[in-house]
């Protein structure tokens, strides 16, 4: 265990986060996405809300300063967009970074498309319909070691 590590980061996890660069995505998927499918790389996070994983991750990691930075799935077939999702999602990246505006949003099968060219996918225990997020690693600021 190392001290100021949120424990919600399993040793994988953490080796995932440092090995990604510039632009690599990491895709936090809730419980009913087809990540086996569809990732490249899939590490597990049962039992962990993205939420959890956001509060853990972002102090961390820095995003992509654009508009698809956060990413999350369009509902499709007349599905309605779950205000709260979005909103629980943003209000965690708040106190990270200032967001540009809201999530971009794309459709599912593009989205499935980003799954399968993203760094990672993190399979949590998510269960709210259309709990996806895609992060985009933006550059890590230059600071002075302290010693």
């Amino acid at each position: 265990m190392l001290k100021g590590i949120s424990p919600y980061l399993s040793p994988e996890l953490l080796k995932v986060l440092h090995e990604m660069g510039h632009l690599d995505e990491l895709l936090l998927a809730d419980a009913h996405f087809p990540g086996h499918t569809l990732g490249r790389r899939v590490l597990r996070a049962d039992g962990i809300s993205i939420s959890q994983l956001l509060h853990a991750i972002l102090p961390l990691f820095e995003l992509e300063k654009s508009k698809d930075a956060l990413t999350m799935m369009q509902p499709d077939g007349g599905d309605p967009i779950n205000s709260d999702v979005e909103r629980d999602f943003m209000g965690v990246a708040g106190k990270y970074f200032a967001p540009s505006g809201p999530p971009a949003r794309i459709a599912r099968e593009t989205f499935y498309e980003r799954a399968k060219s993203a760094y990672a996918v993190v399979m949590t225990g998510e269960l709210r319909a259309y709990g996806n997020l895609i992060l985009k690693k933006g550059v890590t600021p230059v600071t002075a070691p302290t010693e």
